[in-house]
């Protein structure tokens, strides 16, 4: 066993897993588990920039974190950091904030070495499973970007295109420094067509129609199916590995689309953090599904963390 520190930090949300990792069983025991949603990717997509806001709400987050690592005495710790901080002109303020907290560097990983990551983390306990074909195509719907990754028990193909819950939501859903709520029919066409841009770039990469199983990850994707299940309160172990049929993909799409604000925070399951962003999150997985024929996808809570976690016990 060795246990082990992974820090995702991705344009909406950072997360922690501190874990005992065994690679000779395959096994990955949780210790300590968190998300804080941070917003880290405001605004960067117009403007080029972390706020320092952003940036402060996410080295406080990291305070946190460290202060968990150390009690629990992880042995190693990697910080891996996504789109938000891949498209950033002041992405060395965020780089001396990490270290300067946490004692690592983060690392501003490719969006090919996200969706190895992905891929690893949410099918290291699907690859024994008779009921589920191959390949996997597993889809990782994050706030700025979304990975796509093709393989059975490795990866065959991947790609990341810039199209995540919040980039879509800030491109078009937001004038004047409010959101539309709910959106005009016209703004969810202006998503829809990015969408489809994003999914013809991702299939020259990877053949989106030769997936037998789709496995989707991150709390767009939990969410969604947290409401499906008809939860009173999100609960991960009911959600892990449940399976959503593309119809209700569909009916809670056309629900978000057309709720308020209030509507949407009313939801039981719902993160205070997702209530803006979760319509477009919704949009962007309906838009895969119909694009690659997906009857309905499997939903993990194991994603690029857990990916991470392991990179480090081999």
């Amino acid at each position: 066993m060795k246990r082990v520190a992974a820090i995702d930090c991705g344009t909406n949300s950072i997360r922690l897993l501190v874990a005992d990792a065994d690679p000779a069983t395959g096994e990955l025991k949780d210790l300590d588990r968190r998300m804080q949603i941070v917003r880290l990717g405001q605004g960067v997509d117009r403007t080029g920039r972390l706020a320092p806001e952003a940036l402060e709400r996410t080295f406080a987050a990291c305070r946190e974190y460290a202060a968990v690592i150390k009690g629990l005495g992880a042995e190693q710790v990697r910080f891996v950091a996504t789109s938000a901080s891949r498209d950033a002109e002041n992405r060395e303020d965020f780089v001396r904030g990490v270290v300067d907290i946490l004692g690592v560097e983060p690392e501003v990983i490719t969006g090919d070495q996200e969706a190895e990551f992905s891929f690893n983390g949410a099918t290291k306990e699907l690859t024994a499973r008779a009921d589920l074909q191959r390949p996997f195509l597993v889809v990782d719907i994050g706030g700025g970007s979304t990975e796509f990754v093709l393989g059975s028990e490795s990866v065959r193909a991947a790609r990341s295109v810039d199209v995540g819950c919040v980039r879509m939501t800030e491109r078009h859903l937001v004038h004047g420094g409010d959101i539309s709520d709910p959106p005009a029919p016209g703004q969810i066409a202006a998503i829809k067509a990015d969408v489809a841009a994003a999914l013809d770039r991702a299939e020259e990469t990877v053949p989106l129609g030769e997936a037998a199983t789709l496995v989707g990850l991150a709390g767009s994707v939990t969410t969604v199916a947290a409401i499906a299940l008809g939860l009173g309160q999100y609960d991960s172990e009911a959600i892990h590995h449940s399976r959503i049929s593309l119809a209700k993909v569909r009916e809670i799409t056309g629900m978000l689309l057309s709720s308020t604000h209030a509507e949407r925070a009313a939801i039981p399951v719902m993160h205070p953090g997702r209530v803006d962003v979760i319509a477009a999150g919704a949009l962007v997985l309906l838009s895969i599904m119909e694009r690659t024929g997906a009857g309905e996808v499997v939903v993990s809570e194991h994603d690029i963390l857990d990916g991470i976690a392991w990179s480090l016990a081999g």
